[in-house]
């Protein structure tokens, strides 16, 4: 069986295999309802979606690739949240 991954691209979800992760399907059910763009380069992510996103993170089993189509990049789950949360905002100095 392939390993359960999500695959992030432009803040959002690009890819994914959930095969089997019941949870992690019914959360995709659930960010897919607002409706999504064809390019995930045009798609912004509600509140709501982005709240999915990070529950779909979650719903991941600890061995599942999570990852940056654009830079190759590995996540830890935190980081991905961080990603998925933090995309096109600006970073303000402390």
């Amino acid at each position: 069986m392939t390993q359960q991954h999500l695959l992030f691209k432009w803040g959002t979800l690009k890819g994914w295999n959930v095969v089997g992760n019941d949870k992690a399907l019914e959360i995709l059910q659930r960010y897919h309802k607002e409706g999504v763009s064809f390019s995930v380069m045009s798609q912004h992510d509600t509140d709501t979606q982005k709240a999915a996103l990070c529950e779909l993170i979650d719903a991941m089993p600890d061995d599942a690739s999570l990852q940056s189509d654009w830079s190759g990049e590995t996540f830890t789950k935190d980081t991905a949240k961080q990603y998925i949360m933090e995309y096109g905002t600006a970073k303000v100095a402390s």
